[in-house]
């Protein structure tokens, strides 16, 4: 998505957002949204990439109401069973789409790579959503999976022949990865059985603050996410008349003794991201809390740089195999 450098000063323009009289937003720019393709390739007469051959996804109704969806992904040539992956995409909880190009093209390939069931969430948006209705949404799409390994009201074919429920994973992309910390700790106080959450998996979770830290401080003008666009998020994301100090944006400062009792975590960032100092604190906290934090900072990158770079993408999907299958 272009950016203008020079609107970093007027977020609302920076972001192509235009606030209506109601409160809601006409949303400037969006990503084209992918369709899924339930079928082979070859069986498909609008079908060209020889990639689509490797997997297959489908769109599931989670809360009609609410007019959310998953998104499922399975990988071809598999009959044995494998990992589930929830996942939760990016956009400042306020942009962005789970069928957003980006996020369908990175979840088709990791899908086959891991390889895994990967189910992306379809969540409310703020500011017409606040939170926590994302993380509400999240919850219900774990509900989603515990019902189906418990066969309520039958079971999705997919997730029948290939689920392994005894390795599910949390998983979220900046935003995604606020949600999937939250998601974390709700599923905690949840009958979620028979379904076993053996990790978390945060790439480059967004979390903030009222004070600066020293890479906001230092990367505050830089042209992927400048801390007056990450300001704006929040203030249009978190409850009216909240800071960026709430418990949803700044966990660093929360006592809540249920930290110690979430899964182990993969942490990932980069140094050129005006985040990256909150998220190692975050890193530091948990490993404070007793939990197992595999942390991956990478040097130079920005925020969102594995959606620009073949490498650095690859080196998404190797890390998130390896900590999956080592679970």
């Amino acid at each position: 998505m272009e950016r203008d450098p020079s609107l970093i000063d007027e977020p609302y323009q920076f972001l192509k957002l235009v606030v209506n009289a109601d409160g809601s937003l006409t949303r400037g720019f969006e990503f084209p949204r992918v369709p899924p393709t339930p079928q082979l390739a070859s069986e498909s007469p609008d079908s060209s990439s020889s990639e689509k051959q490797l997997v297959l996804s489908k769109d599931i109704p989670l809360n009609t109401t609410n007019q959310t969806f998953l998104r499922l992904f399975r990988p071809l040539h598999h009959t044995t069973k494998l990992p589930v992956i929830v996942d939760f995409h990016g956009g400042g909880f306020v942009l962005m789409s789970a069928i957003s190009a980006p996020f369908h093209d990175m979840l088709n390939r990791a899908a086959v790579f891991a390889p895994a069931l990967i189910i992306t969430v379809e969540y409310r948006l703020a500011p017409e959503h606040r939170l926590p209705a994302a993380y509400d949404d999240a919850l219900e799409a774990i509900m989603w999976v515990r019902d189906q390994a418990r066969e309520v009201d039958g079971s999705d074919p997919w997730m029948k022949e290939l689920a392994d429920y005894s390795n599910v994973h949390i998983m979220g992309t900046s935003a995604g990865g606020n949600i999937a910390y939250h998601a974390g700790l709700r599923v905690l106080d949840t009958d979620i059985s028979p379904i076993q959450v053996k990790g978390l998996i945060l790439n480059q979770p967004f979390f903030g603050g009222v004070q600066r830290t020293p890479s906001e401080e230092r990367l505050s003008r830089n042209p992927y996410l400048p801390v007056t666009v990450s300001d704006l998020l929040w203030l249009l994301s978190l409850p009216p008349g909240s800071d960026r100090d709430h418990e949803y944006s700044n966990p660093l400062d929360v006592v809540n003794p249920k930290i110690q009792r979430l899964p182990r975590c993969l942490i990932r960032g980069f140094e050129g991201d005006a985040l990256v100092d909150r998220i190692k604190g975050v890193a530091k906290m948990l490993e404070a809390h007793g939990v197992k934090v595999v942390s991956k900072f990478e040097e130079g990158g920005f925020h969102g740089a594995e959606m620009a770079d073949p490498v650095k993408i690859q080196e998404l999907f190797l890390q998130i195999k390896d900590f999956v299958y080592s679970s």
